[in-house]
């Protein structure tokens, strides 16, 4: 039998970093580490929402990344 086993997941904020001469949107990004595999979505986003606050950069998303093994 195939299993799937949660590995890690990070918390990855996405940023407005401006516009390009073209006028295309700049997205920056800071990814953080050691996420809860658990973690709530209301929670995670007030989190990382939080944690944008922490730069120069207007706040635009965010996202949860997982990594899984596939073990057999």
């Amino acid at each position: 039998m195939v299993t799937i086993e949660f590995k890690q997941a990070v918390g990855r904020v996405y940023l407005d970093g401006g516009l390009t001469e073209d006028g295309k949107l700049i997205r920056k990004s800071k990814t953080y580490r050691n996420i809860a595999k658990n973690a709530d979505a209301d929670s995670l986003y007030k989190a990382l929402e939080q944690l944008a606050q922490l730069s120069n950069f207007p706040f635009i998303g965010a996202e949860k990344v997982e990594t899984s093994n596939v073990i057999n």
